[in-house]
């Protein structure tokens, strides 16, 4: 201390202080729940003999949901709308089709402005809307379904800022509907079955997961006037975080009941690589003078996402659409007893997982696994797996599509509420604000206000 004078040490006892104020050991301040609003945690709404849907957009997504809904006993397509009037009248033969018995008669269709949408819930009034479109418009349209009576299933991230989740939070306790991000990856045999050997305890208590959406996607800039790539790219060139963090989050979210019980996320950091594969890309196979060469791309290649829960829980979240890898959703959740990754599939337990392996140095894999899934296989997945085959997504989407229009018809909590939605997509907007402070702590808001201790963690569907 001898050499340390007053103003330094008045400067470093600052700097410590600014240190320790912004380190966020608690959930960010909720604002008051307003008044005459409903939690949403474990709600179930009233049944639906027969579920009315409209559908927002269908270009890609929004056009095999329709398909497949279609198909479902105890539907009904009401209307379709997107920008493009071709669109519109493909997904509409699609439906017709797919449905073989003609139910769907009198679609009402949609196409050319902007606000299309608008007109569309105030002319039918629809029970439910899918919603399809781009990023920034989920939050709008989601809200506007919910005023206009309709329970709202969003395409993943359900918002891309912090104050429109909260906007569908209070739109959706006030109206007392529904607003479910349609994570499908919940619904895949492997996650399934994951889900279900940690509620029966097979890997013991959970301590760390980690979770990935790496998918090479640069071709989708061909798409420029047009379809994902005419929007996704401006995304990639404006916003440097993890841009989609739910396909492999929502998955060990669940495993370890967080948002549902004693656990929710806490804090979070995050790192980018430099913005590099984007820009390479559009100088080899664009004009000097095209539009992606004259864009500032500041989103990083590769983004690493470190999460920690309120009871001290880690989860490693990373994302890359740029880089020439092979694809992967890593999966991976660790206790202590064990631990089961993802991409490729593999278990490994302490002692050895009986009759195939000796101890936890070696992995069960490959042709092994079948004895796991005979075994541990989801119920859900057992019954539903036929049925939703052809679906998209290995059938992940159909089993997702079909416990939608199941709980709707019988009038039982969804699998994913909208608390869920908005926490899991909260890992974009909170990791760009974390990169652009080189890594700062950020601390995750708590959608239930508190109320998420008192849902209870979702049950093993049979």
């Amino acid at each position: 201390m001898k050499n340390l004078d007053r103003r330094n040490f008045l400067k470093k006892t600052s700097l410590g202080a600014a240190a320790v104020s912004i380190a966020p050991n608690y959930l960010s301040a909720a604002p008051e729940r307003p008044f005459a609003s409903t939690y949403m945690g474990g709600f179930s709404a009233p049944k639906l003999e027969t579920v009315r849907a409209a559908f927002i957009g269908v270009g890609a997504r929004g056009g095999t949901h329709a398909k497949f809904f279609a198909a479902l006993e105890g539907t009904e397509v009401v209307a379709i709308c997107d920008l493009y009037e071709d669109l519109v009248k493909e997904k509409v033969q699609w439906v017709k089709d797919a449905a073989g018995k003609n139910r769907h008669k009198n679609i009402a269709e949609y196409w050319g402005d902007e606000n299309q949408w608008r007109t569309m819930l105030k002319e039918v009034r629809p029970d439910v809307v899918f919603i399809a479109t781009n990023w920034v418009n989920h939050a709008p349209m989601a809200i506007g379904a919910m005023e206009s009576g309709a329970h709202a299933f969003v395409e993943v991230p359900i918002a891309t800022t912090i104050q429109d989740m909260w906007d569908i939070v209070d739109a959706s306790e006030r109206t007392q509907k529904h607003c479910m991000m349609l994570e499908n990856v919940n619904y895949s045999r492997d996650e399934l079955m994951f889900l279900n050997m940690c509620r029966q305890g097979v890997i013991g208590e959970i301590l760390h997961g980690e979770a990935a959406y790496i998918h090479e996607l640069r071709w989708q800039m061909e798409e420029q006037e047009r379809g994902t790539g005419s929007w996704r790219t401006h995304h990639y060139a404006n916003r440097n975080g993890n841009l989609y963090p739910t396909h492999g989050l929502g998955p060990v979210a669940q495993y370890m009941n967080l948002g549902r019980g004693e656990d929710t996320f806490g804090s979070l950091v995050s790192f980018s690589t430099p913005s590099r594969g984007r820009e390479l890309y559009a100088e080899k196979n664009y004009p000097s003078d095209h539009k992606w060469n004259q864009l500032d791309f500041k989103g990083g290649d590769l983004n690493t996402s470190i999460i920690k829960t309120t009871m001290g829980k880690t989860i490693m979240v990373q994302w890359d659409e740029t880089s020439p890898r092979p694809y992967s959703r890593h999966n991976l959740i660790q206790g202590t007893k064990g631990t089961m990754a993802g991409f490729p599939t593999r278990v490994a337990l302490e002692g050895g997982v009986e009759g195939i392996t000796k101890d936890h140095h070696s992995w069960v894999q490959g042709e092994k696994l079948e004895m796991l899934y005979e075994k541990y296989d989801h119920p859900l997945y057992k019954r539903l797996n036929e049925a939703a085959k052809g679906s998209g997504h290995g059938g992940m989407d159909g089993i997702m599509v079909y416990r939608i229009v199941e709980c709707l018809q019988k009038g039982l909590p969804l699998d994913q509420n909208v608390y869920e939605g908005c926490l899991w997509s909260a890992v974009g907007p909170l990791s760009e604000r974390s990169v652009a402070s080189g890594g700062a702590p950020q601390p995750f808001p708590d959608f239930t206000r508190g109320n998420y201790k008192e849902t209870a963690p979702l049950a093993i569907i049979s």
